[in-house]
């Protein structure tokens, strides 16, 4: 909660100085959607995000795995139908520095979009290794927090690849105006999202004193649905839920046996979130309040959560590219 009224109120101190400046370019426009394709935009993301998975089983005993990376950065670049991003835990947030009784996390995240009229593609790449139990008290008898070491497993990492295909309904709301800032929602607009999401991911790690992994391919199906309200001028506020309706195929084993589990699992995801944002011809910047939670049986006795709440606070800029990528970019449209 700490970190979330800390990106708050660095928010409106922000907003309100950019505010002053920005008077004089005010627009009046009565175009529904602006698009800024032919600009390049450069955006800096700092989230709360972080990684845990939480493991009960028959006996109520709750194992939470928590990635010691407490604020990410998240650099991004877009210009025509094209977009990439770099994210990482940055050392100079002391919060990511507490090694010495949490372990140390590393993170990795790079990203791929394309635009293709009302098509949205995404690839990602995600590496997220070193995780501490969260509720170490549960486990150690008279263990005092801020004293004593948390438990640890510093091997234990997961790699994500995946993607998701999108489709926009509704021609009168802009996804990009709320994700990607690359067009400038004016009117108020909603849109249904149909968006396939998959993607394979690779759990390993020492457990119980054995090398241990899980391969697993999901797939899901996302009926997402957004709605942008233009609040006044520049500023705008949207709010978007989406159930993930899904299917997992995982391979699991451990490295001192040859014998390897096959299951099928459904898992069960729901995504939230609301933004408030502000957005000019040059300029953009906003705050995003965001859940994550997926969760499914692995068998009788023992379920599984992934669970993720994060406040996110963006900052952007738009301006015209160099000629020699207009040049480039021309060609290639």
């Amino acid at each position: 909660m700490n970190k979330t009224v800390f990106l708050l109120l660095f928010f409106v101190s922000s907003a309100a100085l950019v505010s002053q400046n920005l008077q004089q370019s005010k627009v009046k426009d009565t175009t529904a959607i602006l698009s800024f394709v032919d600009k390049i935009i450069i955006k800096a993301n700092f989230d709360t995000q972080t990684d845990g998975y939480s493991l009960r089983s028959e006996n109520d005993s709750d194992l939470r795995l928590i990635a010691n990376n407490q604020y990410r950065l998240v650099l991004s670049l877009d210009y025509e139908f094209i977009g990439a991003s770099i994210g990482f835990a940055p050392t100079f947030f002391s919060e990511n520095n507490d090694n010495n009784v949490k372990g140390e996390s590393t993170y990795q995240d790079y990203s791929f979009r394309f635009f293709l009229g009302n098509w949205t593609q995404e690839l990602q790449y995600q590496r997220v290794e070193g995780f501490y139990v969260e509720n170490t008290a549960d486990f150690i008898p008279n263990w005092i927090e801020g004293e004593d070491l948390y438990i640890q497993f510093p091997d234990l990492k997961t790699i994500f690849w995946g993607g998701s295909t999108s489709y926009v309904l509704n021609p009168n709301f802009s996804l990009r105006n709320v994700v990607y800032n690359t067009e400038w929602q004016r009117k108020s607009a909603g849109s249904f999202i149909p968006t396939l999401r998959y993607g394979f991911t690779r759990f390993s790690g020492t457990l119980s004193n054995a090398k241990s992994y899980e391969n697993s391919f999901d797939i899901g199906l996302a009926p997402e649905y957004y709605y942008t309200a233009v609040l006044h001028d520049n500023w705008f506020l949207s709010v978007y839920a989406s159930p993930v309706f899904g299917i997992r195929f995982s391979k699991s084993g451990q490295s001192n046996t040859t014998k390897t589990e096959n299951n099928t699992y459904y898992p069960l995801s729901l995504d939230g979130g609301i933004q408030l944002g502000y957005s000019s011809r040059k300029w953009i910047y906003g705050v995003n309040l965001k859940f994550e939670t997926t969760w499914y049986n692995e068998n009788s006795t023992t379920n599984i959560a992934n669970d993720r709440l994060f406040a996110k606070l963006y900052f952007g800029y738009r301006f015209d590219p160099p000629k020699a990528v207009e040049k480039v970019f021309k060609r290639l449209n």
